[in-house]
């Protein structure tokens, strides 16, 4: 009887310490956080990197003891508050900012880790964001980068970003980059 009222106290004790363990989650339905049916936006912009001049909007922050030495520039780390406008010329319509950081992480061509947010200023999606995370292979024709998450009209987002370069001042290596942004979101 001692080794049964054992085995039910052991029995017991693990079901609550599971139970506790998860707790902290639980599956809902996407209903419960007003979610409708899931759509498919594009957007298109153009993405303003200015190194050069009196307010530059990418910035140079850190770089490697070898970064100078290395024809892919490996280690400089760049924080960025880039114009997104509607067309190319720099006096374009502003629709928002990319913020955040790019990286060259490559020291066999020159390859960015992008991370940043795209965050919105006109329209309907003023003040809702998406978050790129990904590798830009700068000299390639056309660069696809993942969304991976975002804010506001874009909470649960995903999809992808295709990037093309449309114009870059070797002097200053100032650039101006076509988006298009495909994105899944409620």
């Amino acid at each position: 009887m001692a080794n049964l009222a054992l085995l039910f106290l052991f029995l017991f004790s693990f079901t609550v310490a599971t139970t506790k363990a998860d707790s902290f989650s639980r599956n809902l339905s996407p209903e419960t956080l007003g979610l409708k049916r899931e759509k498919l936006s594009h957007l298109h912009f153009y993405f303003h990197d200015t190194l050069s001049g009196e307010n530059p909007t990418a910035v140079p922050v850190a770089q490697a003891a070898t970064t100078n030495k290395s024809s892919t520039s490996f280690g400089l780390v760049v924080m960025i508050d880039n114009r997104l406008t509607v067309k190319p010329e720099v006096n374009s319509e502003q629709v928002g900012r990319a913020q955040g950081i790019y990286a060259s992480a490559s020291q066999s061509e020159v390859s960015f880790l992008m991370a940043f947010n795209l965050f919105f200023t006109q329209g309907k999606h003023n003040g809702s964001s998406l978050s790129l995370l990904g590798r830009n292979s700068i000299f390639s024709g056309i660069r696809e980068m993942p969304i991976v998450g975002g804010s506001g009209l874009f909470r649960f987002a995903r999809g992808y970003a295709k990037a093309k370069t449309h114009m870059v001042n070797l002097k200053t290596n100032d650039a101006i980059v076509e988006y298009d942004v495909y994105v899944f979101h409620y």
